[in-house]
């Protein structure tokens, strides 16, 4: 199984191609907090994704797993953003059947779009690709339809043809088992300390046949934290350390944008202060 710690620039991106790790994963929260200072609530545009791609492909030398949410719009749209993460280096792209604007995979309230609907993005990647990047779909349909309907779309993009196949936050080994069990694919699993999913020994995850886990908050919430003590230090005020993306999102401005949200009737962001997507 490989291993993909979440980087966002290019600093992250040579401690881990130093640390020895074989891939890294570029992780749309961390571009959004650290490359822009905004929490991840669907702000971060695809040219901006990729211009942070390029940095850490360049900068990590080794394969790069890319988040590109919803594929930024319609399947026209995730063929240009297909191609421009191709041409920036990437080594796959993960894409999401989440409604616009997405939240972190493992926060309340997710909106999931139609299976068929998210089916024609995946066959838009699937036929835009140039140069054998693969192509992950990721259903995050567990949290708002259940385990079986999450399962049964894995099901669905593994037979559309997707490369692999990431059922986002299941809520029990046994749920972690039926995908390994019933999905007939790669898989991918996300690992999230004290997030919905419950903590599974890695030697477990290979063993029922998940290929590949990504960290995304492996280095931004300590990175976070490090940054917050050596201020308090300089200044003598002591301050709390942060945790979660809710926390970290708060830092930029999240609890603004939740009132801009709120005021012009649009989802605006995470509500729960649950931890990493």
């Amino acid at each position: 199984m490989v291993r993909a710690p979440g980087v966002y620039d290019g600093l992250g991106a040579h401690l881990v191609r130093r640390a020895g790790f074989p891939a890294a994963y570029l992780t749309g929260a961390g571009v959004a907090v650290s490359g822009y200072g905004v929490p991840d609530i669907g702000l971060v545009t695809a040219t901006e994704m990729v211009d942070r791609l390029t940095t850490v492909v360049t900068a990590c030398e080794l394969p790069v797993i890319a988040d590109a949410d919803t594929g930024f719009g319609t399947p026209l749209h995730v063929v240009r953003t297909v191609r421009a993460y191709e041409q920036a280096g990437a080594a796959a792209i993960q894409l999401e059947d989440q409604a616009f604007p997405k939240r972190c995979g493992h926060l309340a309230d997710k909106e999931v779009i139609d299976a068929d609907e998210f089916a024609a993005k995946l066959h838009a990647a699937l036929d835009a690709r140039r140069e054998g990047i693969l192509v992950i779909a990721r259903t995050d349909a567990r949290g708002p339809l259940g385990i079986d309907e999450a399962i049964a779309r894995g099901r669905r993009y593994a037979a559309e043809g997707a490369d692999l196949v990431f059922v986002e936050a299941p809520e029990s080994l046994e749920e972690i088992e039926r995908i390994a069990s019933e999905v007939p694919a790669p898989l991918l699993f996300n690992v999230v300390p004290s997030g919905r999913s419950p903590q599974v020994d890695e030697a477990v995850l290979e063993k029922l046949g998940y290929r590949l886990a990504i960290y995304p908050g492996a280095l931004l919430e300590p990175a976070t934290n490090a940054m917050i003590t050596a201020l308090s230090g300089m200044t003598g005020q002591a301050a709390a350390r942060v945790e979660g993306p809710a926390g970290i999102f708060r830092q930029v401005g999240l609890d603004d944008w939740s009132d801009a949200g709120e005021r012009y009737g649009t989802r605006s962001g995470p509500d729960e202060e649950e931890p990493w997507a």
